[in-house]
């Protein structure tokens, strides 16, 4: 159990080392804008330095955006995943700080694509060991669970803003080379982690009442019991059926390893979903 927490705190802060190595060595050197609120932190920044006499970095505006939104995340996401969101947002804007802003190239497209790449390494680790990069990530599954709609949408809606805001104030050629490092973050990241924001998770097992009670303790999502029976040995089992977003299959996973790590689980790829998505 210890040694699972300090596993997961390693991938936290590669990631975030990652992350700000990404934005001092890559992106803010190139005026290119990360997505969510790594990309609200750039522009804030840039728009205090152009504008006013006030010059606070990004590092420590991303830290001070995500104070609010953590507090959120907390009573309505989960304790463990924002616990483990909000270190990895802390040891990112400290890296941000610590790490030298370097001008390693002055090919706009090499920075966007290299910057792009590297974030979403230490993005999709982070995903895949059940915590995330905070901010947007953190907004769009709250809307998404009090709204029923998917969390692309959010992330699309909220990127676009960041895109246009970019592109009216510093130049379009900027917004557009954004959108180069977008595409190759969302790339990258579904390879390392899902490029599917909801799955069905169809696990059969001997012990459907503890399974029951430690989902619901960690997830808020309902789940649907079906007596099964094996077709070779005869054993009667139960089939628990559950839809979960992909920042949950961490949680699932390790729910599974603890309670029976004899189950058999079967992770399918879910489309699409009609009615409530959410346990109340």
């Amino acid at each position: 159990m210890v040694w699972l927490e300090i596993k997961k705190f390693t991938i936290v802060l590669i990631g975030a080392i990652l992350n700000a190595i990404a934005m001092n060595l890559f992106l803010i050197p190139a005026n290119i804008y990360s997505s969510g609120f790594t990309g609200i932190a750039q522009l804030l920044s840039k728009i205090l330095t152009d504008n006013t006499p006030i010059s606070i970095s990004t590092g420590v505006l991303l830290f001070l955006l995500n104070v609010p939104v953590t507090i959120l995340a907390w009573k309505k996401v989960g304790k463990s995943f924002t616990f483990y969101s909000f270190i990895s947002v802390f040891l990112m804007s400290l890296f941000l700080e610590i790490i030298p802003v370097i001008h390693l190239s002055k090919d706009i497209l090499l920075n966007a694509v290299f910057g792009g790449v590297i974030a979403a390494v230490g993005v999709g680790l982070t995903l895949k060991w059940g915590a995330s990069t905070g901010g947007l990530d953190i907004i769009a599954m709250i809307l998404s669970r009090m709204k029923d709609k998917p969390v692309g949408i959010y992330f699309f809606i909220f990127n676009s803003i960041i895109i246009l805001t970019a592109g009216i104030m510093f130049g379009w050629e900027k917004a557009l080379y954004t959108l180069v490092t977008l595409y190759a973050s969302t790339r990258v990241i579904d390879t390392i982690h899902t490029q599917h924001e909801k799955l069905t998770a169809l696990i059969i097992t001997k012990k459907p009442d503890e399974l029951k009670k430690a989902i619901h303790s960690k997830l808020v999502r309902g789940i649907t019991m079906v007596p099964a029976k094996g077709a070779f040995s005869n054993e009667t089992r139960d089939l628990l059926m559950i839809v979960i977003t992909r920042y949950e299959l961490y949680d699932l996973e390790r729910i599974l390893k603890e309670v029976d790590p004899n189950a058999f689980t079967n992770i399918v790829q879910t489309a699409g979903i009609f009615g409530f998505f959410r346990r109340d």
